[in-house]
């Protein structure tokens, strides 16, 4: 099946009261364990590239994002490729050829003036190569080794009025709210703020995104989606299901020295995780 856009897709969820679920790759496994648990559940879903994974690939976005091409147009289900938390200009302009329809471009660190202005910016360049543009408002947390604010920390927050004249005026097609939850978290404790959500999803005409959705109960999640959040970012919980399985095979297997004995597992325990994430959206509070 070949690839199709990220924008697509999400518009589709949008339609049908529904999410994408969207997770980062890092490894081959990663990819492989993503569409397999996609296909094993029939749902499409997005490939992101976070900018701090092609920095772990020694600065190349290539040979990871060619690699998820390949095995995207391949899978059974419909598949996105999406080029996540970009600051990098340059970084940016590699989206296209590399085979990206989408770019999350995050200067949500910058004060809101100079976030406006870099991803006004951003997006005018994207639309005309015919990328589908992401954008952060309110500092969700985690993000490069810095401690996850509280889910109810006073920063970690969208406005909805601002929210609005930022998305007017930067003309981003899609927006990664803050309601609760934080990136890197290795527990599934946080608790959404859903009257923040109705009031966003209310306010704005473009798609919502909730980012940091590994520490998120299905629950909240299924809730978040029945709420307008048609796109989740996932993450954190891949990596802990590899580890936990390649720890759990090395510690019951010491002689083990085939990597491909243990990164199986690893891919294995992540193939269950995205079918399960996904499955988790689609629960009953997600109809109600």
């Amino acid at each position: 099946m070949p690839l199709v856009t990220t924008g697509e897709l999400v518009t589709r969820a949008a339609a049908t009261h529904s999410a994408v679920a969207a997770f980062n790759i890092i490894t081959l496994e990663h990819v492989e364990a993503v569409l397999a648990g996609a296909e094993s559940v029939g749902a499409p879903v997005v490939l992101q590239v976070s900018e701090n994974a092609v920095k772990f690939r020694y600065g190349r976005l290539l040979p990871l994002a060619r690699a998820a091409v390949a095995a995207a147009e391949r899978a059974a289900v419909p598949v996105g490729l999406h080029l996540d938390h970009v600051q990098s200009d340059d970084l940016l302009r590699q989206a296209p050829d590399a085979g990206f329809s989408s770019v999350m471009y995050d200067a949500a660190r910058l004060p809101y003036d100079e976030n406006l202005a870099a991803t006004r910016a951003a997006a005018d360049w994207a639309h005309a190569q015919g990328l589908w543009v992401e954008a952060e408002l309110g500092r969700i947390g985690g993000k490069n080794g810095e401690s996850p604010l509280d889910a109810h920390a006073p920063g970690a927050r969208t406005d909805p009025g601002e929210a609005r004249a930022f998305v007017a005026e930067s003309g981003v097609d899609a927006l990664a709210v803050a309601i609760g939850s934080s990136h890197a978290m290795t527990t599934r404790t946080a608790a959404l703020d859903h009257t923040l959500l109705k009031h966003l999803a209310d306010t704005l005409d473009v798609p919502l995104v909730l980012h940091g959705s590994s520490g998120v109960p299905d629950g909240e999640l299924a809730k978040a989606v029945a709420g307008g959040i048609t796109k989740i970012n996932v993450g954190t919980a891949l990596n802990i299901a590899m580890t936990d399985a390649i720890r759990e095979f090395l510690a019951a297997h010491p002689e083990a020295v085939d990597s491909r004995t243990y990164l199986s597992v690893g891919r294995e325990a992540m193939v269950r995780a995205v079918a399960g994430i996904i499955r988790g959206l689609t629960g009953p509070t997600a109809t109600s």
